[in-house]
């Protein structure tokens, strides 16, 4: 009778699954990790820039918002024989425009990194034109009604153009007789003295966090 071979232990023995290895693990989540990480830094990047495309966007209408009001006020600017139709002490800038309701003035100040701009009733009276004109010169009393434009201002510098020429808008000008009174009653002087005729132009350079801000505008009085 003849005999079959003896199967040997190995070969009967089922095979078993060879499974991870700890540090086969570790180097797989090691792998996970970075590349987790990569791929955030990716999304967070895209998010900056986003962000910042939208507040470049902000400021940028912000400030197409306030030199459209800067060009305004200095398109309307009445000269008369209560106070000066325009007039920088260095701080601030104050000019007397033709409202809906009579003379307005209006004040354009550089405070503690804030420009303002602050707009008195219209008034049809000289001495009520006058009484506003003294008030403004006090920071502290209208600075509660005054509307904040631009932060983080640095510098202001305003520069009329005269004689063909930019100066310093604190130096005298040329001095002119007014057209006749535009507020009607009350009485009394200029504010500043002798009336002193409106430059050609006028140049507003501001410092902000982003560079110069340049303005140049032609002063066209109001009629």
């Amino acid at each position: 009778m003849p005999r079959h071979p003896r199967p040997s232990p190995r070969a009967s023995a089922p095979r078993r699954h060879r499974g991870f290895t700890l540090v086969e693990v570790m180097v797989a989540l090691l792998i996970m990790a970075v590349l987790t990480t990569m791929a955030w830094q990716g999304i967070d990047g895209l998010m900056r820039a986003r962000e910042g495309a939208e507040r470049s966007g902000e400021v940028a209408l912000r400030l197409g918002t306030v030199m459209a009001q800067w060009e305004q006020d200095l398109t309307q600017i009445q000269q008369s024989n209560a106070a000066p139709g325009l007039k920088f002490d260095g701080a601030s800038l104050r000019m007397t425009r033709r409202g809906p309701g009579g003379i307005q003035l209006v004040v354009w100040t550089l405070q503690e990194g804030t420009w303002y701009r602050w707009a008195a009733p219209p008034v049809t009276r000289i001495q009520d034109l006058q009484e506003w004109w003294i008030r403004s010169q006090q920071w502290a009393a209208i600075r509660g009604d005054a509307l904040k434009m631009l932060e983080q201002v640095e510098t202001q510098q305003v520069y009329f153009f005269r004689g063909n020429a930019w100066s310093n808008a604190q130096s005298t000008g040329d001095v002119e007789q007014p057209p006749s009174p535009p507020p009607d009653g009350g009485g009394g002087t200029q504010i500043g003295g002798e009336n002193e005729a409106l430059p050609t132009g006028v140049r507003l350079v501001l410092k902000l966090p982003t560079g110069l801000l340049t303005r140049d505008l032609l002063v066209r009085p109001s009629q």
